[in-house]
């Protein structure tokens, strides 16, 4: 009786007591969905000047971004600017689509938007080549088959180029269709949040498929871990997936630092390879991005 009252007793502490987790993830991270839009900084005023966000970044251990940005002179601001090079963060330029808000609607019936591609692809940036094509925004399925869609698939299957893109599960396979060499980051790894099941489905049919996890829903239950079908997921796929921040507004931005922490955290409670893979091996070995010294992995 004694002893049943001492376990009872030692399983209702048990239940009351405070969750315990794993030490947060302090190694690198990649950001691999960054905008440096021109309402955060327009190159002479905005709220987030080039210090600030190389600040959130360093204080954040991000030590490699892909940035892509409305309009690509934010781009091209990070991408040459030795604060960059200084503050110890890599930049994969990717070129947006997006002169303006009304392109978000209409690119894909704009011819201009792929000669544009062209161009910017042509001139690269002082920091180094383009290297990848988005985010677009694709809201109903179907306009995956126009042919601005198709021929910038095609561009990018042909430079070696990766595409950003904004997407349903049903346009993932229409963009594929398009150019089945391409490597397709599929950002928030689904709109509207595409069933874990079917996510599995398209990793599987499609190899060069990444599922980048921001604003992802139900990817986190209580406590900001993983809910346990992404975690069976990402264990399952664990070259297919990487982190992003998606700064499209400046909210975005000011949240930073409280984006980065929720991200540390349920990577922490992975296994450690697992963890460093998606937080950074596997946006790293996409882009051919060094690795950065030991000395420099964790965030102040």
């Amino acid at each position: 009786m004694f002893m049943r009252g001492r376990l009872l007793s030692a399983c209702v502490a048990a239940l009351l007591a405070p969750p315990t987790f794993a030490a947060d993830y302090t190694g690198p991270l990649f950001d691999t969905h960054l905008h440096y839009n021109v309402e955060a900084w327009n190159g002479q005023q905005g709220p987030h000047p080039l210090a600030d966000v190389l600040a959130r970044m360093q204080r954040n251990g991000v030590r490699a971004i892909v940035a892509n940005s409305r309009t690509n002179d934010g781009t091209k601001l990070l991408a040459a600017s030795p604060a960059t090079r200084a503050a110890g963060v890599a930049v994969v330029p990717f070129i947006r689509l997006y002169r303006n808000r009304d392109d978000y609607q209409n690119w894909f019936r704009d011819p201009s938007i792929y000669a544009m591609v062209e161009d910017e692809f042509g001139r690269g940036t002082q920091g180094g080549p383009y290297r990848g094509i988005g985010e677009f925004h694709l809201y109903d399925s179907a306009n995956a088959d126009g042919p601005v869609a198709r021929q910038l698939m095609q561009f990018a299957e042909k430079h070696g180029l990766a595409v950003l893109a904004h997407v349903d599960d049903v346009a993932v396979d229409k963009l594929m269709a398009h150019a089945p060499g391409a490597r397709l980051v599929w950002a928030h790894t689904g709109i509207g949040g595409a069933p874990v099941a079917r996510v599995q489905a398209l990793l599987e049919r499609h190899p060069r498929l990444v599922g980048e996890l921001s604003y992802r829903p139900g990817l986190t239950c209580e406590n900001g871990l993983l809910c346990p079908d992404w975690d069976a997921l990402l264990r399952q796929h664990p070259t297919r997936f990487v982190v992003g921040s998606d700064t499209w507004v400046n909210q975005r931005w000011s949240a930073y630092d409280l984006l980065m922490q929720d991200y540390r955290r349920w990577l922490g409670a992975l296994p450690a390879p697992l963890a460093r893979r998606i937080a950074w091996d596997n946006a790293a070995e996409l882009f051919g991005v060094a690795t950065p010294s030991e000395t420099l992995e964790k965030p102040p």
